[in-house]
């Protein structure tokens, strides 16, 4: 695996925020800001970010309450406008003007939304398995399990919640890619399980009422001055194919890409995303 080095900086808020620096590809290279999931955190790039180190500079953030960034006193904070804040603050530490953005589920909306707020800070998008559209029966399985239950005491225990609450997408997933799954959203403190977000996240989420959320293909029209890739795992419960070929459809410069026989969301490891990935990002080398 490349090498990266664990770096920090100071949110708006007062709060220390993590991220990995992979930063060996030389002066001129492209930025690459990842930004992870709901409850996720900067190890779901390991894959991506050592197959593009090479020639970008790869950014992993972790936002509030996740990862090894601070948890935030006050969890009404928890709110996609205040990560978007918090990542200008990143891309003002890091001296950085814009990047190409690999947005992972809340990190895709994210994506979105830095185009719509600032723009001029992407040169480009990778949409990870969302859309201006969410399909209610995603929603409803993830707030059936974030924030929820009393957390594993060892490890068979999170081999067990993760299956059930990921069996359905990753169907083909073997004993061992589940425990490696499983390393990436707990950590290890003295053999013993510690999952790697706050579980007030879920406060926010959980009040959220998917029959009034806002309409988000306005928002996403911002987006329709970069070139773009989405990307949608073929048994998605949160991005459907009919949102997918809407946003082809009205984007000028965007790639779709279905990933086979996996949900919500991609692990950006299989061919076609690499693939897709790799070719968006030669137009900026």
């Amino acid at each position: 695996m490349a090498e990266y080095s664990d770096e920090y900086f100071t949110n708006p808020d007062g709060l220390q925020q993590h991220y990995r620096d992979y930063n060996h590809a030389g002066p001129d290279a492209p930025v690459v800001l990842c930004m992870p999931g709901l409850t996720r955190n900067a190890r779901d790039f390991e894959d991506i970010a050592d197959h593009l180190s090479d020639r970008c500079r790869v950014i992993c953030v972790e936002q509030r309450g996740r990862g090894l960034s601070d948890w935030d006193p006050e969890p009404s904070r928890y709110l996609p406008v205040t990560y978007v804040g918090d990542m200008m603050a990143l891309l003002d530490h890091l001296g950085v003007a814009e990047v190409i953005a690999i947005g992972t589920s809340l990190g895709g909306l994210m994506t979105i939304l830095i185009q719509a707020m600032h723009p001029g800070m992407l040169k480009a998008a990778v949409i990870n398995d969302i859309g201006p559209e969410i399909d209610p029966k995603g929603i409803a399985r993830i707030k059936s399990y974030v924030g929820k239950g009393t957390p594993p005491q060892n490890w068979d225990e999170v081999l067990e919640a993760v299956k059930k609450a990921n069996n359905g997408v990753y169907p083909n997933f073997t004993d061992e890619e589940w425990l490696w799954f499983a390393h990436k959203l707990y950590d290890d403190k003295d053999g013993k399980p510690t999952p790697m977000y706050d579980p007030a996240i879920s406060q926010n989420f959980e009040n959220e009422d998917s029959q009034s959320a806002p309409d988000l293909w306005p928002v996403f029209r911002a987006l329709h001055s970069i070139p773009t890739v989405v990307l949608r795992g073929e048994i998605s419960d949160i991005l459907s194919a009919e949102t997918l070929d809407r946003m082809a459809a009205e984007h000028p410069d965007l790639v779709p890409v279905t990933v086979p026989g996996l949900g919500h969301v991609p692990l950006m490891r299989e061919p076609e995303s690499k693939q897709a990935i790799d070719a968006l990002i030669a137009r900026f080398l």
